[in-house]
């Protein structure tokens, strides 16, 4: 009877210890379901963001193309403004070279290059250029391709060979000059 008694609490000793397997694996599974569910959730997010990153890196590839065209568009226009106002001087070039074939008048000669010569300016102007004006020698903004004995002072301009340009106040062309020397020192 003893013995009896002894294998029944051996079985109810086992038993429990048999549902604590079973919970445990029971418990286990469960983790194992939700490490599963989280690796799937993370998979899809990792999914989603690399759709993200492609539909970025098609979208940034567009606006590329598009800005080089954009930017080639205005290029484009920029250069039709300038040769637009270039016939206008073109046509007065013309007329000028036609009067000038048909008489001997230097006078309307004369008056023709003083209105092509007006006419370039003007479009200089309207585009920002500006005519760089100095007395005396700056070596930012000219170039002295002679240097003269003079009784001027030092560095004063005494001849301009080439006059100097501006674009919206950034050099574009150097004044290229004569430029004197005192010779009383």
């Amino acid at each position: 009877m003893e013995n009896k008694k002894h294998e029944i609490l051996e079985e109810e000793k086992y038993e429990k210890q048999g549902c604590n397997c079973n919970d445990a694996r029971d418990d286990k599974i469960a983790e194992l379901e939700i490490l599963k569910q989280s690796v799937e959730d993370k998979s899809k997010q990792a999914q989603d963001f690399y759709d993200q990153l492609l539909r970025l890196k098609a979208d940034f590839e567009n606006y590329r193309k598009r800005s080089e065209k954009e930017k080639k568009d205005y290029l484009e226009w920029g250069k039709e403004k300038i040769l637009l106002k270039q016939l206008s001087i073109d046509d007065i070039l013309q007329q000028a070279l036609k009067s000038a074939k048909e008489g001997n008048n230097m006078e309307s000669i004369i008056i023709g290059l003083e209105l092509i010569n007006k006419e370039f300016s003007k479009m200089l102007k309207e585009e920002g250029v500006e005519e760089i004006q100095c007395e005396k020698f700056d070596p930012n903004i000219c170039e002295a391709l002679e240097q003269v004995e003079s009784e001027a002072e030092d560095e004063t301009i005494l001849e301009v060979y080439q006059k100097g340009y501006k674009i919206n106040g950034k050099l574009i062309r150097t004044t290229k000059v004569k430029v004197a020397k005192n010779i009383k020192k």
